[in-house]
């Protein structure tokens, strides 16, 4: 479900493996799917036309293809309804980013009001039930980051004090001022909702935007890049299956990047309530991503890495103090040479790829509402670096 960058990308690299037999590619532009399957040239794939706001048209479209799996691919708006139609067709259902939080109505910036993914949570018994698995926030972030958790965990550390996931890149756009490497409606909505912090003493609490900057050395030649709090699932999804203190979540944004989300937020352009403008509703935030490229096509135009991983820190089996940074990088240069995409979403596109390998050759099993971190990571990080995407370690605190 959902043609755009990311799920081109899937395609991309779902063609290159066995394990399917067929997959359909629905987006609600009939014509979306259809470019991206000429140039597969892969019989597997076929389109569809669908609209991920009816849920019933979505479990029609599931039943007649036979699916055994959803993979949304859409911006969060649309999980309820493809979350709903999967479990309303029987069928397995997986994601990238989890349902949308609400803040606090009164103290948003100290506690949490409707948090990430709650809707979908709540729902675990009722999938457990039926023998259903909903796999969410298999990503790259959530998701990979999660997967690295549960491996320090298992394999590195005797005790973790925090998981602390970190993002961070050196790529520049040339030929534009602002122009976002991923959506910028996602963008905005994790950026500026107020930050989560799990600690175990203290429970899940909210910050300020962009609050606790810190500078962080990002490997292989990235350098130091200034991170900043940012909302984001994982820090919902490892304290359940990760034991540890503290789980945060910071994100390489640069004080450029900072000061244009700050100036959407004043002027009210990161709303999506719509607003009259002549005889026309739109959302302001709608406009925004409209008026600014397509992350998919900037590829050509963009230079340097980007890099996703999970700074583990606490204490290691010898019993001596420890802190590891698992990482994964993409070279925009590399992925677009061997898939033609750039380098931010297919490094999201590689992972629920991986995901649905392993579930379709019994390496991971489950049932209920789960995040990677359920699972065993061995499995993955195997048949990601099969993949030729290997994952990477550097020992210490890369923090400053």
């Amino acid at each position: 479900m959902g043609c755009g960058g990311v799920g081109a990308a899937v395609a991309e690299v779902a063609r290159r493996r066995d394990f399917l037999d067929r997959v359909t590619l629905a987006d609600l532009d009939p014509e979306r799917p259809r470019r991206i399957i000429a140039a597969l040239d892969d019989g597997r794939f076929e389109p569809a036309a669908v609209d991920a706001s009816d849920p019933a048209s979505l479990a029609a479209l599931i039943r007649d293809s036979g699916s055994d799996a959803v993979l949304n691919a859409t911006d969060p708006r649309f999980n309820p309804q493809i979350f709903a139609a999967a479990f309303e067709a029987g069928a397995a259902y997986v994601d990238m980013a989890m349902t949308l939080s609400e803040p606090h109505p009164e103290r948003p910036y100290e506690q949490p009001g409707v948090m990430l993914g709650e809707a979908q949570l709540t729902e675990h018994e009722r999938w457990r039930e039926r023998g259903l698995l909903a796999l969410v926030g298999m990503g790259v972030e959530p998701g990979l980051s999660d997967v690295f958790a549960r491996y320090a965990s298992d394999h590195l550390f005797a005790e973790i004090d925090e998981v602390a996931v970190r993002d961070g890149s050196d790529i520049v756009v040339e030929g534009y001022d602002f122009a976002p490497t991923f959506s910028i409606w996602t963008t905005i909505e994790e950026c500026l909702n107020p930050p989560l912090v799990w600690e175990r003493d203290r429970g899940f609490f909210t910050t300020e935007p962009f609050s606790e900057s810190e500078l962080f050395e990002f490997p292989e030649g990235i350098g130091v890049v200034e991170c900043v709090n940012v909302e984001h699932e994982e820090v919902v999804l490892v304290p359940r299956g990760v034991d540890c203190r503290r789980v945060t979540f910071k994100y390489g944004l640069g004080a450029e990047f900072i000061g244009v989300l700050k100036t959407l937020h004043t002027l009210g352009l990161d709303s999506t309530r719509p607003v009259r403008v002549r005889d026309v509703e739109v959302a302001p935030r709608d406009v925004v991503a409209a008026a600014l490229p397509d992350p998919a096509t900037l590829g050509d135009r963009m230079r340097g890495r980007t890099c996703a991983g999970t700074l583990v820190t606490g204490t290691g089996a010898d019993g001596a103090p420890k802190a590891a940074y698992l990482y994964h990088v993409a070279d925009n240069e590399r992925t677009m040479g061997e898939y033609g995409h750039q380098a931010v979403v297919l490094q999201t596109a590689l992972n629920p790829v991986v995901a649905l390998e392993l579930l379709a050759g019994g390496a991971w099993k489950g049932a209920g509402v789960l995040g990677p971190e359920a699972f065993d990571a061995v499995p993955f990080l195997d048949l990601l670096a099969a993949y030729g995407e290997p994952h990477a370690v550097v020992e210490g605190d890369p923090r400053r």
